[in-house]
């Protein structure tokens, strides 16, 4: 399992094989297949309340606003109808240009392969070469497994003065 950019077929712990890329507009239909097949407890944890139908327009606007507003990677794997994405890393820019917000899912049965570390990786060098200085997460408290990807992947991880449920975990770009 190598780190970098997107682009390029990863092998994940079990031997499985996914390809990682850059996101695209055309990619919206199987990301909408992806968030269907995600458990409850899953969207729970990606969007940190309980959504039970993605927000197409959102989808839509923020898929629009790369490579400016952000960027994006997906890990895909071979299916049927073509593809299914089985995992997506995604950061937007902030308003003050130099900071950046990421959001992360993988399917459940490429839990704990080391997708997440994958897309991390990717999202991380992607966000370094847009020129940003920071990236920071929400993430629940009970998302043990993401607060230690971050941790291992030179996060800090504090408390949300705001919401005790919630840790903040912030990357300077340039220590990454």
């Amino acid at each position: 399992m190598d780190s970098g950019g997107a682009d390029r077929d990863v092998t994940v712990r079990d031997g499985r094989v996914v390809h990682i890329r850059t996101a695209r507009p055309s990619d919206e239909e199987e990301m909408l297949q992806a968030f269907h097949r995600l458990s409850k407890d899953a969207r729970y944890m990606r969007f940190m309340r309980f959504v039970n139908e993605p927000n197409r327009e959102r989808m839509r606007e923020v898929l629009a606003s790369f490579p400016d507003g952000g960027g994006s990677v997906v890990a895909t794997i071979p299916a049927a109808d073509g593809i299914d994405v089985v995992g997506g890393a995604t950061y937007l820019v902030g308003k003050d240009r130099s900071s950046c917000e990421f959001a992360i899912t993988v399917a459940t049965e490429f839990c704990g392969v080391g997708l997440a570390r994958i897309l991390m990786t990717a999202l991380i060098a992607e966000a370094r070469a847009h020129g940003l200085s920071e990236m920071d997460g929400f993430v629940l408290a009970v998302n043990q497994p993401m607060l230690r990807l971050a941790r291992s992947l030179g996060f800090t991880v504090t408390s949300d003065p705001e919401d005790g449920t919630v840790r903040i975990c912030r990357l300077r770009l340039s220590d990454a």
